[in-house]
């Protein structure tokens, strides 16, 4: 096993950090973000991976050597918020069987319209539709979603590269479907979802349906 380097955890953890945010990479590219050498950079890699955080898979792009890249393992998603899933699941699974499906329906419509109330209320204080998605974002990472805001072929592109809901997520669709619905009256405009995390993608992204202004 590699030996711990000086301020390895704070390293590791950004670099788990950026894989999350930014999806697999090689190890010149982490370096460079993180202002180390390369050889620094797999160092650390090496240890993530001795410890099941990280793995790697080997990439053809065009001519040259295959790229060596690398990407989160399933172990470290713990390593990011989850709002207390397996009780949340554990939970809705009792709701359901207790008070049945009226009272689980009404569950998701009352977190609706409370979500709905609150981000209202935050981003009615914004006009640019820029300065709306920015604010969303900080709302939703505040809640671990981890979001940020990109820009596409001049359209907005609205990331959540985590889901600290995703267990419950997986039992009960309407949260994800009740936050789409959420995020298109907010922001006034139609909104695509692109990639879900529920269909294995690595993040959940939202193409906002209006050109920058």
């Amino acid at each position: 096993m590699p030996n711990p380097m000086p301020n390895s955890h704070s390293s590791q953890s950004k670099i788990l950090h950026l894989l999350k945010t930014q999806g697999e990479m090689v190890a010149s590219r982490l370096a460079e973000q993180l202002d180390m050498t390369s050889m620094g950079a797999r160092q650390h890699l090496e240890v993530l991976e001795s410890e099941g955080l990280v793995g790697h898979k080997f990439v053809s792009e065009g001519k040259g050597r295959p790229k060596k890249k690398w990407f989160l393992t399933d172990k470290a998603q713990s390593k990011f918020p989850d709002a207390h899933a397996n009780l949340l699941v554990n939970l809705l699974g009792h709701m359901q069987t207790q008070l049945g499906d009226a009272a689980y329906d009404n569950l998701i419509k009352v977190r609706e319209a409370e979500m709905l109330n609150s981000y209202q209320a935050e981003l009615d204080l914004f006009e640019p539709l820029e300065d709306k998605l920015n604010k969303l974002a900080e709302l939703r990472s505040a809640e671990g979603y981890m979001a940020q805001v990109l820009l596409e072929d001049d359209q907005f592109l609205f990331v959540e590269n985590h889901c600290p809901i995703c267990a419950a997520a997986k039992k009960c669709q309407q949260f994800c479907r009740s936050e789409l619905s959420i995020f298109r009256t907010v922001l006034g405009c139609d909104i695509e979802r692109t990639e879900y995390i529920l269909e294995g993608a690595r993040r959940c992204a939202y193409q906002i349906k209006a050109k920058r202004l």
